[in-house]
């Protein structure tokens, strides 16, 4: 089951590619600030080209575009599909889909689930203390 962190901001002000893909990415909890070089969000926009191409990348891939260490960039995409947005296919990685709009529907999804599992054993408690 992913794990999703969903953080409510502003949108950004600017309209442009950069801010919206960091603005993206923050709300869904993606980025920290510990990551002073932006290796994460360098990392998610890659994959996100290598989707619209139908190129998965390996982690040798990603480092090498990136200029990235192995262990940064293994580091980012365990977090990465531990949220749900990337998944791994014979050591290749890439978007759980193609478009950026259907990723979010697909979260959606994730998120009704987890809270219809949620709402079943509330009522299961309730049920059982008698209220």
């Amino acid at each position: 089951m992913p794990r999703i962190t969903i953080v409510q901001i502003s949108k950004p002000v600017r309209h442009d590619i950069n801010a919206e893909l960091q603005w993206l990415g923050d709300s869904l909890g993606l980025f920290s600030l510990r990551d002073k070089d932006k290796s994460c969000f360098r990392m998610f926009v890659e994959l996100i080209k290598s989707a619209k191409s139908g190129t998965p990348l390996s982690s040798d891939e990603l480092g090498e575009r990136l200029h990235l260490t192995r262990g940064t960039v293994v580091h980012h995409l365990n977090r990465l599909m531990e949220s749900g947005i990337v998944v791994s296919d014979k050591r290749r990685y890439v978007l759980r889909v193609e478009k950026l709009s259907s990723l979010v529907e697909e979260m959606e999804k994730d998120l009704e689930r987890t809270y219809k599992n949620l709402k079943e054993i509330a009522e299961d408690i309730d049920r059982w203390m008698g209220l």
